[in-house]
């Protein structure tokens, strides 16, 4: 199962707000034994959300999406989900009763007569249009939903708000209610040594031969050229299938050790 991560907006790409969504997603999928495949970073862009949203959507992956899902001008999410599926917006049912819980709970808090017909609470459905189909993602925060789309295969479509205090929750709720059957499925082991002074060019023959005997196993190289008072060094390291990880590490300490490489543990 491919999981992938798009997140949304200007603010992001120009630095407004520091996006803290991919390291959580990240949190929360190693939690549950998951990995994150790919992710992607777009702008308020019709145009070209809805080219990629129309592109993964062909795909089988599981994908969360982040922000634009709103009903101001600059959010364009919705309506690109729906453009890309060739499907028509429609006010969710159950998406209008949610939000009309949300308008009832606001006129109570404020001390003022509730009215679901005034310009501003009318608007506020809009944030309950989803493409045609869509199921919701429930928001414990302020009750507004997210929506899920369901595509190939076990592919989906799971989007949620840019705030990471509905977001998070959201995508939570999405993993352990749709993927709980997926969760430690593939269990990985991973092991570094960080190697001192060494060349990746010397130590490129090493790691091939490790990968070819153990077809489970990727290997990795991180170079670094001397910080945080650590001299420069690889991060060199092997992860994957627990069993033929562990004795991919072992040949490899061996190589290192026929190399009269200086290196320790990460």
């Amino acid at each position: 199962m491919a999981i992938g991560l798009i997140i949304i907006g200007d603010e992001i790409l120009s630095g407004r707000r520091v996006d803290k969504h991919f390291p959580k997603i990240l949190e929360m999928l190693t939690a549950r034994g998951l990995t994150l495949s790919w992710a992607e970073y777009i702008g308020d862009d019709p145009a070209r959300i809805t080219a990629t949203l129309k592109r993964t959507l062909e795909s089988d992956d599981i994908v969360f999406c982040t922000g634009g899902i709103g009903a101001t001008p600059d959010d364009h999410t919705r309506q690109c989900a729906a453009a890309a599926l060739g499907a028509p917006l429609a006010l969710h049912p159950k998406a209008r009763e949610k939000i009309r819980e949300r308008i009832a709970d606001t006129a109570r808090d404020a001390g003022v007569a509730l009215d679901y017909d005034t310009p501003d609470n009318l608007h506020r459905l809009k944030m309950g249009e989803f493409p045609q189909g869509a199921d919701i993602i429930p928001n414990p925060f302020n009750k507004i939903p997210g929506f899920s789309i369901r595509h190939k295969g076990a592919g989906a479509h799971h989007f949620a708000p840019g705030f990471p205090v509905m977001a998070w929750p959201m995508f939570e709720w999405v993993l352990d209610t749709c993927y709980a059957d997926q969760f430690h499925q593939n269990p990985q082991l991973e092991q570094s040594v960080l190697v001192f002074e060494a060349m990746e060019s010397t130590l490129t023959p090493l790691m091939e031969a490790i990968e070819a005997e153990f077809p489970l196993v990727k290997v990795f190289s991180l170079p670094h050229v001397g910080e945080a008072g650590i001299r420069r060094h690889i991060d060199l390291g092997v992860k994957g299938e627990p069993v033929q990880s562990a004795a991919a590490f072992k040949k490899m300490l061996a190589g290192l050790d026929l190399l009269k490489a200086e290196y320790r543990p990460a």
